[in-house]
């Protein structure tokens, strides 16, 4: 086991054991604890596409960034890591916006996430720097063409981040520019 551990999870949402976050991930993954987190600048929100070496969704466009707290680690103090090692900045303002997301998906090569997953909305410090290992690429976009092409595309983006975008506050689908992006701002 590396000191790059994950925090397992019973289905009722309590901590019960660790296991290597490399290796926690295949066909069978058992529930863990992990988190989203979205960038919001302005009403602008940052979208990463994830590297073509990952092992769960290559390719794939998804929220700003996504990780594992380890044990004993806050999830606050694990986005901020996160925010260094994928994005190379700090962030500041994180507020947790929905602490009770959990989900599971199945990708194409049949890779499980399996994950209790809270998520928080942060303001970048500094420039993004993607770490190639994480990130094939970025984009700043304005929130409610995000949301607008999650309602019509959601096939097009992780499923865990379609349905945080459906669980979020603010554009709707049947409305998707009507809301400013202060829902998740």
């Amino acid at each position: 086991m590396t000191n790059d551990s994950v925090v397992l999870a019973d289905a009722d949402g309590r901590p019960c054991g660790t296991a290597d976050r490399e290796g926690v991930h295949g066909v069978d993954t058992p529930l863990h604890f992990a988190f989203s987190c979205h960038l919001v600048d302005g009403d602008r929100i940052l979208m990463t596409r994830r590297a073509l070496s990952k092992r769960s969704w290559p390719g794939v466009w998804t929220n700003s960034f996504c990780g594992h707290p380890r044990p004993g680690e806050s999830v606050v103090d694990a986005v901020h890591r996160y925010a260094q090692r994928e994005l190379g900045i700090d962030v500041d303002d994180v507020r947790c916006i929905l602490p009770d997301f959990r989900y599971r998906a199945v990708d194409a090569s049949g890779i499980v996430e399996n994950e209790i997953c809270p998520v928080f909305v942060a303001r970048p410090v500094g420039a993004v720097e993607p770490n190639p290992d994480e990130v094939a690429e970025y984009a700043w976009a304005e929130v409610p063409d995000v949301w607008d092409l999650v309602a019509k595309t959601p096939w097009a983006v992780s499923p865990w981040f379609a349905d945080q975008v459906r669980q979020l506050p603010g554009p709707h689908p049947h409305h998707p520019r009507r809301h400013t992006a202060g829902a998740i701002g």
